[in-house]
Formats: structure tokens, C-alpha cells, sequence
């Protein structure tokens, strides 16, 4: 975003189209943390999360003259990181070597996701918080590409509809299709990971 005194996406894109090299510095700091907690969401891995951003900013780069001079360049950055999140989360799906379900800790986390509540509660409550954030990282492992893409930008990185669009290639009514359809799946899928947690034998 912003201001008079900061320049625009707009003005940053057409700057690095002009041969400005500044203007990637500036666009990476303006976009670095949104695409990198994007990533992190999607594959619980900052390793992963970290490479995947910088290659979005070597692609930038690279197709800085061929990118449409009309084009939103939010939606250039996470179309392009959401093809190489959907690669790599298949790449790992066919080379397994850690679980895709793990939860990283909070120091992993840093401020990109919610804190854990495990340790101010009782050893019963903590146990149950701890497998509703598994189940809800599992849940949202298994959703389609592209409900995942749209839950992820809606509700963590606040894109409107229009931008979502953009980034998974549909209508506005479309992502609000993608979303409700998302919401369903994970409700249907938590509901019978944690009955054995809420209801026990």
C-alpha cells in the first residue's frame, strides 16, 4: 500500500520495467513478509516458504519487460508463487520425508499464525488445541488447489474478491464459489478428525 510519500505497485512496476533495479529492492521489501507468510501457510515449511518467495522475485525480475503494463502486480506475485507452492507441495507428496500434518512451533511461526494457546491451559484443554491446530493444518493440506489459494488469501492476506480473481483465474462470484465450497470441505473434514478428541471413547 501506498502513501503520498511512498511510490505505488503501479509506479514500481513500471520503474522496474525501466531498468531501475531500486525498484525491485522496493517492491521486495513492500512484498516480501506477505509472500513469504503466504507460502508458509500453504506448506509448513519456512525453508520452503523462504526459497519460494525469493524465486517470485527472481521471476519478477526476469519477466519484468513482459508483465502488461495494466496488470496488479499483487496478483502477478501470488499467481506466481501459488503455481510454485502447488509444485512443490506436489513434489513432496511424491518424495515424502517429513510429515506434511506437522505443526511448527512457535518460533517457526514467528507472527505469521496464532500463537499457542497450549501452554496457559489445562493438560485436557491443551491436549484438544493441539489437535484442532493438527487437524486444522491437515485439513487445509488436503483442500484443492485452488480453495486453498483463495481461503488463504481471503482470510489471512485480506484480498478483496476482484484480486483473488486475478490470482486464480475466475470470477468474482467464482472465488465466493471457491470459498463456501472451501469452508464446507475443511467443516466436514475437522468434524471427523476431532470427534474421537471431543467425544472419547
Amino acid at each position: 500500500m501506498s502513501t503520498p510519500h511512498t511510490p505505488s505497485d503501479e509506479t514500481l512496476l513500471a520503474a522496474l520495467r525501466d531498468g531501475e533495479d531500486l525498484a525491485l529492492e522496493r517492491i521486495v521489501a513492500r512484498w516480501e513478509k506477505p509472500l513469504f507468510a503466504f507460502a508458509w501457510r500453504y506448506l509448513h515449511d519456512r525453508a520452503d516458504a523462504q526459497d519460494l518467495a525469493t524465486e517470485t522475485f527472481v521471476r519478477l525480475y526476469h519477466h519484468r519487460e513482459r508483465i502488461h503494463p495494466d496488470a496488479k502486480l499483487s496478483a502477478w506475485l501470488f499467481t506466481t508463487l501459488g503455481n510454485l507452492c502447488r509444485n512443490q507441495h506436489r513434489w513432496r507428496r511424491r518424495h515424502p520425508t517429513v510429515s506434511l500434518d506437522a505443526t511448527p512451533n512457535e518460533h517457526e511461526a514467528d507472527d505469521l499464525a496464532p500463537r499457542p494457546i497450549s501452554a496457559a491451559l489445562p493438560p485436557d484443554r491443551a491436549l484438544e488445541s493441539d489437535e484442532r491446530l493438527r487437524a486444522l493444518a491437515a485439513a487445509l493440506d488436503r483442500l484443492p488447489h485452488d480453495m486453498k489459494t483463495a481461503l488463504l488469501l481471503h482470510h489471512f492476506e485480506r484480498l478483496s474478491y476482484r484480486e483473488i480473481a486475478a490470482v486464480v483465474g475466475c470470477s468474482e462470484r467464482g472465488v465466493e464459489t471457491r470459498l463456501y465450497r472451501a469452508r464446507r470441505l475443511l467443516r466436514a473434514d475437522l468434524a471427523t478428525a476431532l470427534d474421537p478428541v471431543m467425544y472419547p471413547t
